[in-house]
């Protein structure tokens, strides 16, 4: 009886000893750390729609981040990640282990992408900005917003169509397809044009798209925000009494060429709607992304009697203005002599 208790309790050590090797042993393997980077880096996981778990664990090993692939790949059997791979972009942190990592991927619970476009001229480079940021062939966006029918959707034409991308820093899911991404942009032009700022578009005339792409004119003046509300009011004295708005920069715009320094006359002679020194009124399009600085120094531009402005000759990028003509030759003739003495044509 003795003996049977003694051999009794030493199996119940025995079992209790593989229970709980066993147990420590599921411990590390569900939670202690399994990413091979750096302590003080993250490694962000990239799964494309259609992914498979193969394609994944290819990844993982190509790229070494897995201390343990046995151990991690017992894991996401046991927790069902080969059944339920979710698409998207996900910044796993260092020490990371088998169960966060797994877990994070299986509930899709990815981090979006820092996307900032700024300083964009034409539809052409603002593809260049996305490049490939987003998972979208962001050619079959460019396709999109030269198609009239899809910039319908959005309340402008392939001209208009710039004036709704409003330069800024925006988080995206990596992700999103071609139309989440139109959809976002036309949200935030929206969440802009609140009925402060559609006020004060109908109070001086103007619809939302006329703001921008005169704002799109201002901005490629002056860089200047302190002195885009004294520009804007030169072009709106120029279209209320019928001048041409002469402006150069979108003379640029429809030679093509944005390096060029001084406009010639054979620059002015180009057919096209959006010179400025051939057709009155405002171009049919933005010249560029108009920036939210610059819309609003159109909503609330500086009412004077100014109709013309030239550069400074001390090139700080602010201007001279004018009321007259004969005033105005009088700072382009100071403007011009400071060219030439640098050499610039």
């Amino acid at each position: 009886m003795f003996k049977n208790k003694k051999v009794l309790a030493y199996l119940l050590v025995a079992v209790s000893t593989i229970a709980a090797t066993l147990a420590f042993y599921f411990w590390q393997v569900a939670y202690s750390p399994n990413l091979n980077v750096d302590g003080k880096e993250k490694f962000v996981l990239y799964v494309p729609k259609n992914s498979t778990y193969e394609s994944l664990m290819d990844t993982l090993h190509k790229h070494k981040i897995i201390n343990d692939e046995v151990a991690f790949g017992f894991m996401t059997k046991r927790m069902g990640l080969r059944e339920s791979l979710r698409p998207g972009r996900y910044e796993i942190k260092p020490n990371s282990a088998n169960k966060e990592i797994i877990s994070k991927i299986r509930s899709g619970n990815q981090d979006p992408v820092k996307l900032t476009f700024n300083n964009v001229r034409t539809k052409d480079d603002l593809i260049k900005k996305i490049g490939t940021k987003l998972d979208f062939d962001s050619n079959l966006l460019l396709e999109k917003i030269k198609n009239e029918e899809e910039c319908a959707k959005y309340g402008f034409t392939s001209e208009t169509i710039m004036c709704m991308f409003l330069p800024d820093t925006y988080f995206i899911y990596w992700d999103s397809s071609v139309d989440d991404f139109l959809k976002r942009m036309n949200t935030e032009y929206k969440k802009f044009w609140n009925e402060k700022r559609l006020s004060q578009a109908q109070a001086i005339n103007m619809t939302p798209i006329q703001v921008g792409v005169m704002a799109s004119i201002v901005q490629s003046e002056t860089n200047k925000p302190d002195e885009m509300p004294r520009v804007a009011g030169v072009y709106v004295n120029r279209i209320a009494t019928n001048m041409p708005l002469q402006a150069d920069p979108t003379v640029k715009f429809a030679v093509g060429d944005f390096s060029l320094k001084r406009i010639l006359t054979k620059h002015l002679s180009i057919s096209s709607p959006y010179n400025t020194y051939r057709n009155t009124g405002l171009p049919p399009g933005p010249i560029a992304l108009p920036e939210r600085v610059a819309l609003d120094a159109v909503l609330g531009y500086e009412k004077h009697n100014y109709t013309y402005f030239c550069a400074k000759e001390d090139f700080s990028g602010y201007h001279n203005f004018a009321a007259t003509y004969t005033e105005h030759l009088k700072n382009a003739d100071i403007y011009q002599a400071a060219l030439d003495a640098r050499g610039i044509k």
